[in-house]
């Protein structure tokens, strides 16, 4: 599966993407964390639906650096045009 959420709240400058890097590799994840114009953070992750689905349980669970008000997401087919994990 490919995860795209959009993390909004104080997500930018507080380590976020790092942590969210981490989280994703740990569990075995492909994709990135990217920071937007906006203020949110764009999370991509590629790997089993089990496991995208631990990385946004992980997302909301209030124990992420900065503050997270609300996380958007969407289910798309895997494109395997990602390897590794990349804070960007």
């Amino acid at each position: 599966m490919r995860l795209s959420a959009w993390v909004h709240g104080q997500v930018q400058g507080v380590g976020f993407r790092w942590w969210t890097r981490s989280r994703a590799l740990e569990l075995g994840l492909n994709g990135y964390a990217r920071n937007s114009a906006d203020g949110r953070v764009h999370v991509v992750a590629e790997g089993s639906r089990a496991n995208c689905d631990r990385l946004l349980a992980l997302l909301r669970s209030g124990t992420t650096p900065g503050r997270v008000d609300l996380v958007v997401e969407s289910w798309e087919t895997p494109r395997g045009d990602v390897t590794g994990f990349e804070e960007r």
